[in-house]
């Protein structure tokens, strides 16, 4: 019956052109960003710190963000550490880097590739600049860490920054 009412009347809607997803561009032709983060500790009362950021998808993560054209990625990582979470830190090695899809409303899907280093910064109150994708900041103990929400390509930076850390802290007590 309802076969021939569409042979009829025509089937609703088939002649309408949809809004059309963006257009599925290759992984190599995608735009790219360029970011530096860092995993941002200090040291207070014999206790090392990290400074995660935590965002509106429920996961702690480093702070990071855009660079810009030219610009030095330590000098870089340093302006935005300090915009973002309001701490000067001083920074270190560098620890590795990562690459991610994006998908923006407006630019559509992007490669964001994010250099990341070890910096020192001192232990005070962190001052999150509010962002879209931002909702908090906070300074853990390096043993509160291993029960946190992260994103899986952030555990190796992670880990290899404790380990840095940790090092760092057995030379030392080695040298005393």
């Amino acid at each position: 019956m309802l076969g021939a009412v569409y042979k009829e009347i025509g089937e609703p809607g088939k002649d309408e052109i949809s809004k059309k997803r963006q257009k599925e561009v290759p992984f190599e032709k995608m735009p790219i960003e360029r970011l530096a983060g860092s995993v941002v500790y200090a040291r207070d009362k014999g206790e090392v710190y990290l400074a995660l950021v935590h965002d509106i998808f429920g996961h702690w993560t480093l702070s990071k963000g855009h660079l810009e054209e030219g610009e030095d990625e330590e000098k870089g990582v340093a302006r935005v550490i300090k915009d973002e979470i309001g701490v000067t830190v001083k920074v270190g090695k560098k620890l590795g880097s990562n690459e991610y899809v994006a998908s923006q409303p407006e630019k559509g899907k992007l490669r964001k590739q994010v250099v990341y280093y070890l910096a020192e910064a001192p232990f005070e109150d962190l001052v999150l600049k509010k962002t879209g994708g931002l909702d908090d900041a906070k300074w853990f103990k390096l043993a509160d860490i291993l029960d946190l929400n992260f994103y899986n390509d952030i555990l190796p930076i992670v880990t290899k920054s404790i380990n840095m850390l940790l090092q760092k802290d057995e030379k030392k007590g080695a040298k005393k």
